[in-house]
């Protein structure tokens, strides 16, 4: 990857048109001063005091936010929100990136997912956050809804340059990704001529056939982290990518955190991550390793540029700490500039 080249693939950004489906949740920060902490009168428990508040588009969300950032020209939302504060809230938060969201549900049937983060307003990154919160659908998600969110889908679909789907929870019956809308992912996957169609499942990425893929180290092993050290040796996973690859008859890209992404279409190719120092919050970090790639496959980039784009904004989201971060062209276009200056021995 050169800067030249990487100035053509991005020039070409906002041209695109791509769909975001899938489980859409709210990001909602709480920002607690301890030094302000006092007893309930009612309870006795400790009441802690909320001085800021920052809410921001999650999950599916953060994609779209990093595909705003990236200059795509047109970004749609689609999926189901609850008819409830939360909802206009995400809703707000997705217009606010220029965000589309004319095909998002809202319905009484469901809540809108959140996950409310409590944090020390004096300590930076992760080391601030409290337990945090989840809101989260426990029921089944009703056929009526699924065919209104396809039938949404089905409608911009001849529009698009490629479709995202991220599937967040285990239980997907629970939300928007269910079953019958994976294979209608794989339905449309196997549309030639079609749009590029890719998704991010974290507990059922096997399960679109067809669809190019993101699976991290573990779930492209059939594996599950056990702690925030574990990691699945990269040999190991360049043994079994193969076979992966020709299951699911499509691209693969396996995410390695620190050691970057291997690219497979069909051999697999390791590309390194970027040496980031100092402290680092990786959230979302794979959601801009989606967007960046396909926003890049959309501009005509191969598979093996689209995964350095992805290194690239990763190497930037992981050093925003407390929010979900973003990459723009430019940082994108120093960072390679810093990253060939200090190790030119990586694109040789």
């Amino acid at each position: 990857m050169t800067p030249e080249r990487l100035e053509e693939i991005l020039a070409r950004f906002g041209e695109l048109r791509i769909g975001v489906l899938g489980d859409f949740f709210l990001d909602a920060y709480l920002e607690v001063d301890p030094e302000l902490a006092e007893p309930s009168v009612e309870t006795g428990k400790v009441a802690h005091q909320v001085v800021a508040t920052r809410s921001y588009a999650g999950a599916a969300g953060t994609i779209v936010n990093n595909l705003s950032a990236l200059g795509v020209g047109r970004v749609w939302a689609l999926g189901a929100l609850g008819d409830d504060g939360p909802g206009w809230e995400l809703r707000r938060a997705l217009k606010r990136v220029g965000c589309n969201t004319d095909l998002l549900l809202s319905t009484d049937e469901r809540m809108t997912p959140v996950y409310l983060k409590p944090h020390d307003r004096h300590v930076t990154g992760l080391a601030g956050e409290h337990s945090r919160y989840d809101t989260r659908n426990r029921t089944p998600t009703s056929d009526r809804v699924v065919r209104e969110v396809l039938a949404a889908a089905e409608q911009v679909m001849p529009e698009l340059d490629a479709l995202i789907v991220l599937d967040q929870v285990e239980h997907s019956e629970n939300e928007i990704v269910t079953p019958d809308v994976r294979v209608w992912v794989s339905t449309q996957a196997a549309r030639k001529p079609g749009p590029i169609v890719w998704v991010d499942s974290r507990f059922h990425v096997r399960s679109f056939p067809g669809a190019w893929i993101k699976p991290n180290q573990f779930e492209s092993c059939g594996e599950r982290p056990t702690g925030p050290e574990s990691r699945v040796e990269t040999q190991r996973v360049v043994e079994q990518l193969p076979a992966l690859r020709a299951a699911q008859g499509a691209p693969v890209t396996v995410t390695l955190g620190e050691r970057g992404l291997i690219v497979s279409d069909p051999q697999p190719t390791w590309l390194p991550a970027y040496g980031v120092t100092g402290p680092i919050d990786t959230t979302g970090a794979g959601d801009s390793v989606t967007a960046a790639m396909v926003a890049g496959l959309c501009a005509k980039a191969s598979h093996r540029e689209a995964g350095w784009l992805g290194n690239l904004a990763a190497s930037l989201t992981i050093q925003q700490l407390g929010t979900t971060g973003v990459a723009t062209p430019r940082e994108l276009l120093a960072r390679l500039g810093q990253w060939r200056d200090e190790r030119p021995s990586d694109f040789a």
